[in-house]
């Protein structure tokens, strides 16, 4: 008997991760499609927290910066579906990802205590303006090259939606924000997530890392909204 409660996934993401740029309309179509028989929930990881390091030192032998923008547009080029500027990663690379979590955590906050619209918005592309927020920051990443690590950028982008800037600010400056970011550092750990993106299901059971196809996304998704009432999923 399918389950008539929507089904909790977890949503684990950097935003400078190509593969999450990349796997966007992934997650647009899984809403489309399952609408409110899911509950989504957005979790940022600081896959890129320190790119000085991961980059600049890990790539050091295959060209720094320069090398990762050209491996990043290889990547890109698979996909007719998403843009990527010549210049990533080249001009003004952002220093961490961790800056621009700690800003989406805020606007997440203020979204969760209606503060701002949660409904999907019609030109939005059916994302809610928190979401709408999250893809235009990687939009100004891969597609513009701008320091999405810089606040005078975020807050940029924000306004350009309508979204309270000085209300995101207060709640990066009094610690909630942070406290949540923590949070979502913690819940990788709990739930042993590997990296971004990943999909997290059925109590932490069902895990999907990586540039996964829709069809297996949506098969996972089938297996939790429709198995046996009280019985394991065989996936």
């Amino acid at each position: 008997m399918p389950t008539d409660q929507p089904i909790h996934i977890a949503y684990f993401s950097d935003v400078l991760c190509v593969w999450a740029y990349t796997a966007q309309i992934r997650l647009d179509e899984l809403k489309r499609h399952y609408g409110d028989r899911i509950r989504l929930s957005y979790h940022f990881i600081p896959v890129f927290g320190c790119t000085d390091h991961r980059i600049g030192e890990g790539w050091q032998d295959k060209g720094g910066f320069a090398g990762f923008g050209e491996h990043t547009r290889s990547v890109c080029s698979q996909f007719s579906h998403v843009t990527v500027n010549d210049r990533l990663w080249s001009r003004a690379a952002p220093k961490t990802s961790a800056s621009c979590h700690h800003f989406l955590k805020s606007a997440q906050l203020l979204e969760e205590k209606g503060l701002i619209s949660a409904a999907t918005q019609a030109d939005c592309d059916g994302r809610s303006l928190f979401e709408e927020l999250v893809w235009q920051v990687r939009l100004a990443f891969f597609r513009d090259a701008a320091n999405v690590a810089e606040m005078d950028c975020l807050l940029g982008i924000a306004d350009g939606l309508g979204l309270p800037g000085d209300q995101i600010r207060a709640q990066m400056e009094n610690g909630e924000a942070m406290a949540q970011l923590c949070r979502d550092v913690e819940l990788r750990d709990e739930l042993k997530v590997e990296g971004s993106p990943t999909y997290v299901l059925n109590d932490g059971r069902q895990k999907l890392y990586g540039n996964v196809g829709y069809k297996v996304i949506a098969a996972n998704v089938e297996e939790v909204l429709n198995r046996p009432k009280d019985q394991a999923s065989w996936c």
